[in-house]
């Protein structure tokens, strides 16, 4: 397979759909948005793609909690079929709202007797952040960061912390490379970093976390939002590169089916 087919899944709130899609397609990838309740009427068509990715926004206006309802409605009446989708070697991303479901649907991370293994709160500051924020990555397992050590990207979310059930969960997912992407100063990682560079005070600074597997990730920046140069704020001031930084995260999700 040369060319993979991205199923975009929206919902009502989702902002970021035809943006993923973009960044999809100048990856080399075919994209179809899809409404969730197409796909609950019709769940077979996912067997068309290769990839499905949540994207960001604020799904069902992220009542009860963020990405709570979406991931209600995947959990209830689509579980086995997303199962399935992942079992097949397929890829799954969540972005922003997208990773916040994926946690809330139980396909990135399996939850402990406990309680869910982990959760998206509400940032340390108490309210809604946007910034730019830079990342050091642990590209071992993960699919979508191979080959890529750091990352600039934006942020824009009120419930962004990563809170985890316990410390020997982290410590097992450190180990287990699936704390896969990190907040950090400019300079790079060197232990827990203060806000503004953890801008919601996640455990370990964690900005994104991987399945088992590799091929289900979840993050809370947007890569999407750069792909090409002129999105970074500095863009004027910075040597010219062909893509933003961005990019590489989904032409990872393509060249893996090549």
């Amino acid at each position: 397979m040369t060319q993979p087919n991205a199923l975009i899944l929206r919902a009502p709130g989702t902002n970021c759909d035809e943006e993923t899609a973009f960044a999809f397609e100048t990856a080399g990838a075919k994209t179809t948005s899809i409404h969730v309740n197409e796909l609950l009427a019709n769940a077979n068509r996912i067997a068309d793609f290769q990839i499905l990715c949540l994207p960001g926004g604020f799904s069902f206006g992220d009542d009860i909690a963020a990405g709570k309802v979406l991931a209600l409605q995947l959990r209830h009446n689509l579980a086995d079929v997303l199962r399935e989708f992942h079992a097949k070697g397929n890829l799954i991303l969540g972005i922003c709202n997208g990773f916040q479901v994926l946690l809330k649907t139980g396909l990135l991370l399996t939850g402990e007797p406990e309680g869910p293994a982990a959760t998206l709160t509400w940032n340390d500051c108490g309210r809604f952040h946007d910034s730019w924020v830079h990342l050091a990555t642990d590209n071992e397992k993960c699919v979508f960061l191979k080959g890529i050590d750091k990352l600039e990207l934006p942020i824009a979310h009120a419930e962004g912390k990563f809170v985890a059930l316990n410390q020997q969960l982290l410590d097992y997912l450190q180990v287990n490379n699936q704390l896969a992407i990190k907040y950090c100063k400019p300079t790079g990682p060197n232990g827990q970093v203060p806000f503004p560079w953890n801008p919601n005070g996640s455990d370990r600074d964690v900005a994104g976390v991987c399945d088992d597997t590799g091929r289900v990730f979840g993050l809370m920046p947007h890569p999407e939002r750069n792909i090409d140069p002129t999105h970074h704020p500095n863009w004027t001031r910075r040597q010219s590169n062909e893509h933003g930084e961005g990019l590489a995260v989904f032409k990872n999700a393509v060249s893996y089916f090549s």
